[in-house]
């Protein structure tokens, strides 16, 4: 497939669901098109690829990592090839690329220099469960990670839930899956009993996903056990 010229953004399976079930068979074709990508970790970008398709050529793509590691000063080198007309993808480790992923700054990079982008279909766990929370999908604020000190947390908790009431906006956050659990415990015994929290794990899994919304106060004797599981918690009135 003969690409135009462009920076494109391929989402990556957030869940070991058939890939046919999560990602269009075009984004495929744009793979294949692709000799340059921006990846978090090039080890599983060569296993993604090798899943879409085992016959995948890995030998004629050029990688370039992006993660916390990486010198900012080198990700405007990793548009080279478009800027001499060649099209260069973006792949997160799952889900939608730029989206609270480091991919947001080659995007920043190629929309200043007026070099095209393309945003390609696929999953996002965050507008996923917005869409399945039954909360206010006009008006959402994402939060990314919340403190780790639990009095710092326990402000901010508290913060978005005022956001969340005064201002009638979906507050959205994500935690580090081995500590799922205590977020959820922590969110039970800050939040007002009747506030909603709505925790959303392993999206998009056909065995094991759960999204389940219940008032705060029916969470301090609900049963669960999320940790070790990717989960996006939202909070609302």
């Amino acid at each position: 497939m003969k690409l135009s010229p462009a920076l494109y953004l391929v989402p990556v399976n957030i869940s070991d669901a058939p890939l046919r079930d999560t990602l269009p068979e075009g984004n495929l074709e744009i793979l294949r098109g692709l000799h340059h990508i921006i990846v978090e970790n090039v080890r599983t970008a060569r296993r993604f690829l090798k899943r879409c398709d085992p016959g995948f050529d890995i030998g004629a793509v050029t990688f370039y990592e992006l993660n916390r590691h990486t010198d900012p000063m080198e990700v405007s080198s990793y548009l080279d090839p478009l800027r001499r007309g060649e099209p260069v993808g973006v792949m997160s480790e799952a889900g939608c690329p730029a989206v609270a992923d480091p991919g947001s700054l080659p995007v920043s990079i190629a929309q200043r220099e007026g070099l095209k982008v393309v945003p390609l279909v696929g999953p996002s766990s965050i507008l996923m469960a917005l869409m399945a929370s039954g909360f206010n999908g006009q008006g959402f604020t994402f939060n990314g990670y919340l403190p780790i000190e639990p009095k710092e947390r326990e402000r901010k908790l508290k913060d978005l839930e005022v956001l969340a009431r005064k201002h009638d906006l979906t507050q959205i956050f994500i935690e580090t899956p081995y500590r799922n659990n205590r977020m959820v415990e922590s969110l039970a015994k800050t939040l007002r009993p009747d506030t909603l929290l709505c925790v959303a794990c392993d999206i998009t899994d056909p065995e094991r996903e759960s999204i389940v919304t219940r008032p705060a106060g029916k969470w301090r004797t609900a049963k669960y056990d999320y940790d070790k599981r990717p989960a996006i918690f939202l909070i609302y009135h």
